[in-house]
């Protein structure tokens, strides 16, 4: 079996460097922020509408952080938050028309970066890695991350398919 721990770190050092370095250039920082904000309201939201709580836990941030980072988007105009017609004490949250135009170009310009990382490798090895990297993702949400010890015993029994849901990855915040 290939190493894959080290591969991973790697591949987490190359991209925390990239961020880093764009941060420091002053670079998209507020859209990058609204860009997670918006995945995070997408894969938490029902009917199209999320709540404070549920977009926390999708960011992995205590409610406060996340109440912030909701307030900026809010005031870009990505975000409406309204009163919960279930209960007054919530406030509910839905994607405008021009932040679901921003998720979108977020959502091509991952498209892109992956299809260029892998442009030079067999179709069907992309289309496996690419399903692989959707499995960990999915595996690694904040509600079902668990940090693995030395006795742990991973398995890869399960062949990922195209039928695998649509989840975050860490390319996500680049539009």
């Amino acid at each position: 079996m290939a190493p894959g721990g080290p591969a991973l770190f790697r591949l987490v050092r190359f991209w925390s460097r990239r961020w880093t370095a764009t941060a420091a250039a002053g670079e998209d920082v507020d859209r990058t922020g609204h860009v997670l904000v918006l995945t995070a309201i997408d894969a938490a939201s029902r009917d199209g509408r999320a709540q404070i709580v549920d977009v926390a836990a999708e960011l992995g941030l205590d409610r406060s952080n996340a109440s912030r980072m909701l307030a900026a988007a809010v005031s870009a105009g990505l975000v409406t938050k309204s009163v919960s017609p279930a209960d007054a004490r919530r406030a509910e949250l839905a994607v405008t028309p021009a932040g679901a135009e921003l998720l979108a170009a977020a959502r091509a310009w991952q498209e892109r970066m992956f299809a260029g990382l892998v442009a030079d490798w067999p179709a069907d090895d992309a289309r496996r890695f690419a399903a692989y990297l959707a499995r960990l993702a999915a595996e690694t949400t904040p509600a079902t991350t668990t940090t693995p010890t030395a006795t742990t015993t991973p398995t890869a029994t399960t062949t990922p398919t195209a039928a695998m849901p649509a989840t975050r990855t860490a390319l996500e915040v680049r539009p």
